[in-house]
């Protein structure tokens, strides 16, 4: 049984920063390609960042220099460290194992003074 457990979201202030996290269960994590996407409310779900088995990463643009993914295999978990939070971040982000249907619950995070 495949299980994406997210967590870190919150309210921060434009200019702040947070840290999501993902645990991943029920997969063979450290061959996995790991993303994060995130959903604005009347909005596609698009992805974020992707992080490789092999530590390789990509980024779309509207957050390239402010966001960093980064994983930890013993763990099984996949981070998203977010800096200079803009209010068009606000968003459900939501972790996956890039091509599978696989999907956490979401984390909500919000942008606003």
């Amino acid at each position: 049984q495949v299980q994406l457990v997210e967590s870190g979201g919150g309210l921060v202030q434009p200019g702040g920063s947070l840290r999501l996290s993902c645990a991943a269960s029920g997969i063979m994590f450290r061959f996995a390609t790991m993303a994060w996407y995130r959903q604005a409310p009347g909005k596609q779900r698009d992805v974020v960042a992707m992080i490789a088995s092999g530590g390789s990463t990509n980024y779309a643009d509207s957050v390239k220099g402010r966001f960093t993914i980064s994983r930890d295999n013993p763990k099984n978990t996949v981070y998203l460290e977010m800096n200079s939070l803009k209010p068009e971040d606000t968003a459900v982000y939501y972790c996956n194992q890039y091509g599978t249907s696989w999907w956490g619950q979401g984390a909500q995070v919000t942008v606003s003074s």
